[in-house]
C-alpha cells in the first residue's frame, strides 16, 4: 500500500543540523525498501498557488493555506499497512520538531 508522507513545520523554528538531518532516516528506509522517493521543498516564499474560477486562472504568490506550519518535504512510502506507515513516519527527525502527515494514495488502474 502506498502512502504520501507530508513533512510539516513552522519555517521560523530553528533546528540544530544534527537534530533535523533526515539522511540516516532516508538511507535506512531505502535500505528497507519502504521509501520510494521524496524531496525537500523550497520555502513558501517561492510557492505559487493556482486557482481556476469562472474560467479564469488566478495566480497568487505563496501557499494556498494560511497556517504557521508549512509543507517542507514529502516522501512516497510503500508499506504493508497504516501501522507500518505510522511507525516509519515516527522515525524521521522532522516528527520530533514539526509534524508528519501520512495519507494513503488512491492507486489508479493502469
Amino acid at each position: 500500500m502506498k502512502f504520501l508522507m507530508l513533512v510539516t513545520a513552522a519555517e521560523t523554528v530553528e533546528v540544530a543540523p544534527a537534530d533535523g538531518d533526515p539522511t540516516a532516516w532516508v538511507e535506512e528506509m531505502e535500505r528497507r525498501g519502504v521509501r520510494e522517493q521524496g524531496n525537500r521543498l523550497r520555502p513558501v516564499s517561492d510557492a505559487t498557488s493556482i486557482r481556476v474560477r469562472g474560467g479564469q486562472t488566478l495566480i497568487s504568490d505563496g501557499p494556498f493555506a494560511e497556517t504557521t506550519e508549512q509543507i517542507g518535504g514529502f516522501d512516497i512510502l510503500d508499506c504493508a499497512d497504516l501501522d507500518e506507515a505510522i511507525a516509519t513516519a515516527s522515525l524521521i527527525p522532522a516528527a520530533w520538531n514539526g509534524a508528519v502527515e501520512v495519507r494513503p494514495l488512491i492507486e489508479l488502474p493502469g
